[in-house]
């Protein structure tokens, strides 16, 4: 006989029966589905519980099956998807606990909140598993920086995680920022956390026993965030998101919205961290469970679900900060700096002492059962009795290879990448070429004839105008005046910060060390979105190398629009298949992850953005490649491929066009990464950079920037048009400096490698001089470099 709870408590906060389907998102079917898992019509309680833990936020309805296309194993994986975060073996009982994770909709609608909670909901994730944070990383994605709108953005966002993080005490040694029109009304905001721990204190959420106590400690519960889950993050915007705290003037259209953005305390948060790296370290807890999305409903579902165990929670018992709260806004509410904690039987003392020592707020609301109920009641009264696997693993999962279609067309665009399965047996995924995709906006014929113009003709001036207008432009300029406000060096573990390819910290007491990087491609993405993903995976893993690092593994946030919509699901399939190539083709696995769909305003998508945060591991941090320009005299080399397109660049984009090809040679990219490392191991490299946004002659600059060295070069001499060589991207090469005595060897090990090499000049003056078309003092260069983006802002540089 089914359980049919009886609501209690109804306030004018409940949502009425008849709304309920609107109000949380859920279809027809899905409702139908629902009933027929009960085999009875849910009450209003139930039914909003289903719409928060159904939504595409928490259930990746649209996601789960192409997600489940990735490699997800390795030789150095200690926890792979599902858990709080992944973890990778970095031997002698060390492992390192890491995660990125969207706040793409809250930051759209309260900036400073959005992007502040989004930090401190991903510490939360990692120091659940047992593991102290290290660092944080965002990748941020804003529009035309010359708006009141994308100013107000920037401003809110960068505050918010700068305070955040700063009052907790994690380093932020790291980012990626990009700057495009289609972000202007739906900004993204991904924040990557970094941990470590020891093997013997890891926790999961699967190990709860029938008996042991419930906690719930931190923040005391408000009506911040309320439904959250489903009400913002789980559909499109249909306005701007307006003023953003400072932007354009006018009615805001998401306002009504602001209730379901989330409130952070940091110092609260460092003392939660605190006390549950304390409680892990004194084995008195079987499970941790951070409070984030659909708050206590995720949480109680979740660490029942997994450990295949009831939980009783009693709402009467759950602190609260605001009054008059019904049980529906305690179950939904999102408010911050909460953690479930289920204690060992025997251990609840010890559990209590450890909270009152930190003055937390911790209460005793409920205990594990052994049935397969998640029960919630108010006292005495039962409000609701839930399969906990049904709200946390049942919801439907979506085909979306059924609709999709490419924008403006029916199946593959001709000349598009194949799906994996029609690559020929033993095909590693190498010279995968994309199309020019009508999803990217044509930015007109004047355009293009002024690009195929400066090709067919580039004097010295003109190039020189031209590296002086990338250096300064937001594709490319120094983003120290938005990461100055971050503390990087906080803990002492931080060897090098931003302004190299990657982060490195060392691992106190040890003599290795990490180093992380987080990237992505969208512009490249724009065109095809496969071979954006892809490019996306092989530099995060490239920067890594650039450091001497090997990569372990990648953590992914796939941004992207509606996936109802052909072109959406399209874009999402063409994505996962795109890191999926990467990563096999690197042997890479994706350790943990986030989907962030419904990016979207008034029915316009941004651009399918995949996210790429990537660990790497030094065996000796004082080995590592250094971030330098290198010695007078050291020689400057080209290795990979010196084919670089204009299509997708910074150059293009900057002259008002975008257009294709793009292409990604996966095969090449693996042997040059092998060949980078191989050749630091023989000590051939002085230093190391990627050539990435800009081109050659961007790569070359940044270099010279270093140490304020300059250097003579030569293009290298293939095929190609001057602008082409120096402006030109593409995955697929990397300045090397190399001490002359040690060229024969790095060159032996490139041929082991099957990797070509160009010399391209030497370290020496204080002017970057690339013959004969480029003669630059590095004074001019810094100038751009280091006010281009303040000036963008209209800030002070």
């Amino acid at each position: 006989m089914s359980i049919s709870p009886t609501l209690s408590g109804t306030t004018t906060a409940q949502p009425k029966q008849a709304d309920l389907r609107t109000e949380f998102g859920l279809t027809d079917p899905e409702a139908a589905r629902i009933r027929a898992l009960l085999d009875r019509e849910p009450n209003p309680l139930e039914w909003a519980m289903f719409g928060a833990m159904w939504s595409e936020h928490c259930a990746y309805k649209h996601s789960k099956r192409l997600l489940r296309t990735l490699p997800t194993t390795g030789a150095r994986v200690a926890v792979g998807p599902g858990e709080n975060a992944g973890a990778v073996d970095l031997g002698d009982g060390l492992l390192c606990v890491f995660k990125v994770e969207s706040h793409n909709h809250p930051s759209a609608v309260e900036p400073f909140q959005g992007a502040a909670t989004g930090v401190g909901g991903i510490l939360r994730d990692v120091f659940a598993m047992g593991a102290r944070p290290v660092a944080v990383l965002d990748a941020l994605f804003f529009g035309d920086p010359a708006t009141a709108r994308t100013r107000g953005y920037v401003r809110g966002v960068v505050g918010g995680i700068g305070s955040y993080g700063n009052c907790v005490g994690i380093p932020h040694p790291g980012g990626h920022v990009t700057f495009e029109p289609c972000y202007d009304g739906n900004p993204l905001v991904n924040a990557m956390c970094v941990g470590i721990a020891e093997r013997s204190s890891l926790r999961r959420a699967d190990t709860a026993r029938p008996g042991s106590a419930v906690y719930l400690v931190g923040s005391d519960t408000g009506r911040d965030g309320i439904a959250g889950a489903s009400l913002l993050a789980s559909a499109e915007f249909t306005g701007d998101a307006g003023d953003a705290k400072g932007g354009a003037p006018g009615v805001d259209p998401t306002a009504s919205k602001r209730p379901s953005v989330q409130v952070g305390s940091p110092f609260l948060e460092k003392l939660l961290l605190e006390a549950t790296l304390e409680l892990v370290a004194s084995d008195a807890v079987e499970a941790v469970q951070d409070l984030g999305a659909a708050g206590l409903t995720c949480a109680a579902s979740e660490v029942a679900a997994k450990s295949r165990a009831g939980m009783r929670l009693d709402v009467a018992l759950v602190p609260r900060r605001a009054t008059g709260m019904a049980p529906f806004e305690v179950m939904l509410s999102e408010s911050q700096e909460r953690m479930l904690v289920i204690a060992r039987p025997g251990r609840e003392s010890d559990v209590e002492r450890v909270f009152a020592r930190w003055e937390l707020h911790g209460t005793r609301i409920g205990e594990m059962t052994a049935d397969d109920a998640l029960e919630i009641r108010d006292g005495e009264r039962l409000l609701a009795s839930l399969p906990p696997r049904a709200l946390a693993d049942e919801a439907p999962e979506y085909d979306v290879t059924q609709w999709a279609a490419p924008p403006n067309g029916a199946g593959r665009v001709e000349g598009g990448p194949p799906s994996r399965e029609e690559w020929p047996d033993g095909r590693d995924a190498a010279d995968v070429d994309g199309p020019t995709s009508e999803m990217a906006p044509d930015r007109g014929n004047a355009a293009r004839a002024a690009l195929d113009l400066a090709a067919a003709a580039a004097p010295r001036q003109k190039v020189g105008h031209a590296l002086l207008e990338l250096l300064a432009s937001p594709a490319v300029a120094s983003r120290a005046v938005l990461y100055r406000t971050y503390d990087q060096m906080v803990g002492t573990d931080t060897v090098d910060g931003p302004g190299g390819d990657a982060a490195v910290l060392r691992l106190k007491g040890r003599a290795d060390g990490i180093a992380i990087s987080i990237d992505a491609q969208p512009r490249v993405a724009a065109l095809d979105p496969f071979v954006g993903a892809a490019s996306a995976v092989a530099e995060a893993a490239r920067n890594l190398v650039c450091a001497g690092a090997e990569p372990l593994a990648i953590t992914d946030c796939l941004n992207l629009g509606n996936p109802e919509r052909p072109a959406g699901a399209w874009h999402l399939e063409r994505t996962v298949a795109g890191i999926r190539a990467a990563c096999e083709a690197l042997a890479l696995p994706v350790v943990s992850g986030n989907v962030s769909l419904y990016n979207a305003t008034r029915g316009v998508d941004i651009w399918p953005t995949a996210t790429i945060g990537a660990v790497g591991h030094l065996r000796d941090v004082a080995s590592r490649i250094p971030v330098t320009t290198g010695e007078e005299g050291d020689l400057v080399l080209l290795a990979g491929s010196a084919d670089a397109r204009l299509g997708a660049s910074a150059y293009e984009a900057l002259h008002g066009a975008h257009r294709g090809p793009v292409a990604i040679d996966l095969g090449l990219e693996a042997r040059l990464q092998r060949f980078v490392l191989a050749a630091h191991e023989r000590g051939a490299i002085r230093a190391a950079h990627d050539r990435a946004e800009g081109g050659l002659a961007v790569a070359l600059a940044e270099l010279a920037l270093r140490d304020g060295m300059g250097m003579q070069v030569t293009l290298p001499p293939v095929r190609g048009g001057t602008i082409a060589k120096l402006f030109g991207e593409g995955p697929g090469g990397i300045v090397l400096v190399v001490p002359p005595d040690r060229e024969a060897a790095l060159r032996a090990c490139a041929a082991d490698h099957g990797v070509e090499l160009w010399t391209l000049g030497a370290i020496g003056g204080d002017i970057l001089e690339i013959v004969p078309v480029l003669a630059m003092p590095i004074d001019a260069l810094r100038r751009a470099y280091e006010g281009g983006l303040a000036a963008a802002l209209g800030r002070q540089a």
